[in-house]
């Protein structure tokens, strides 16, 4: 089958390597669509994988193929997205059902093959059945919409509250989806790209700020009338991560959830105004909870099945060959992407963009 293989930091290569065996309790899933997450790109460019050569992905959606004898109640021609950790049930939080601590988990896609390839083994326990009207490119961003739910729930969002979004990515997209179908009294979108902005303005966002013209907190504040109830940083860049300290109200929750590989330095004014308006400032860390997967990936089918989609997120659509390529081009600097979608068999077979 075809695949792209990581084999070490820059030396990414679609290949032709064997169809996995699969094992009693696994089933073979044709891929249909297979995205690329944000954390895929350092991988790809800069750390590296656990292991390798490893076939990197594991943000898709496919069919059975076959199906192993003890690989619960799924059979050929099933419909399935797939949540890629797989805990491993035994140490502290796995028994509390707090899945994401996990401290000896494999993860598709990073410890083990993912994927990006035509065909991937995966445990029969990390299957989620999908209806009949999500599409196959929709099924395939269940991951990220997963995790905006998860950064939803953790800032405790209720209906009739407003919302600040720092970084129009896809993760940030599908949480501005959430919170207009669930009663944001007023939603913010903050970016660099007019790109995104743009998108963000098509599903919803009542404004869109562009973080490099201006005052972003001081403009929150005017349109929210003193501050956001909640705001979430999508995008990992510290400067907007304090910033979202500044666009809340006092009793405002802050949530961080994009990863930024670098320190948070906080001033005094900084941590004066979290004390004294008594803020909440929460980490976000995945998605999977109990009963495994957990209700953000069950919730994330539900708001696809009520019209929330990945169609205007995606930017790309390609096929498998081209996949080093557009990472040459992420890795050069300067180019425009949200979210990049592969099609192992062809945009035609997965319905792409339809």
């Amino acid at each position: 089958m075809k695949a792209v293989r990581l084999h070490k930091p820059g030396d990414l290569r679609t290949e032709d390597i064997p169809v996995p065996e699969i094992k009693n309790d696994e089933v073979l899933i044709k891929v249909m669509a297979v995205g690329v997450c944000g954390s895929d790109i350092p991988r790809v460019l800069s750390y590296g994988a656990h292991v390798s050569p490893l076939v990197i992905g594991h943000e898709f959606s496919g069919s059975i193929e076959k199906a192993g004898k003890n690989a619960g109640e799924f059979s050929a021609g099933d419909r399935v997205t797939v949540p890629p950790l797989v805990p491993c049930g035994k140490c502290t939080w796995c028994q509390k059902g707090e899945f994401s601590l996990c401290e000896d988990y494999n993860y598709y896609g990073s410890r083990c093959d993912g994927a990006m390839a035509e065909y991937i083994a995966v445990k029969g326990t990390n299957l989620l059945r999908l209806p009949p009207e999500i599409s196959w490119e929709d099924a395939a961003a269940t991951d990220p919409c997963a995790n905006a739910l998860h950064a939803m729930t953790r800032a405790g969002f209720k209906k009739g509250e407003s919302v600040v979004i720092y970084g129009a990515g896809p993760i940030g997209l599908f949480a501005l989806q959430y919170a207009k179908r669930n009663g944001a009294s007023k939603i913010i979108a903050v970016d660099v790209w007019p790109e995104k902005l743009h998108i963000a303005a098509s599903l919803g966002a009542d404004v869109s700020v562009n973080a490099g013209e201006g005052n972003v907190s001081q403009r929150v504040k005017e349109e929210t009338g003193g501050g956001a109830d909640v705001a979430v940083d999508f995008s990992g860049v510290p400067a907007a991560q304090r910033d979202c300290i500044h666009c809340v109200s006092k009793l405002g929750r802050v949530v961080l959830l994009g990863i930024s590989h670098k320190g948070l330095e906080l001033s005094e004014k900084d941590v004066d105004l979290i004390m004294r308006e008594q803020l909440d400032i929460r980490g976000s860390w995945n998605s999977f909870t109990s009963p495994f997967p957990g209700s953000d990936w069950t919730g994330s089918i539900l708001l696809m099945k009520n019209g929330a989609s990945a169609k205007k997120i995606i930017s790309h659509r390609l096929s498998l060959d081209q996949a080093p390529g557009i990472f040459e081009k992420i890795a050069g600097g300067g180019f425009f992407f949200n979210k990049i979608m592969f099609y192992p068999w062809g945009l035609e077979a997965a319905g792409a963009g339809t």
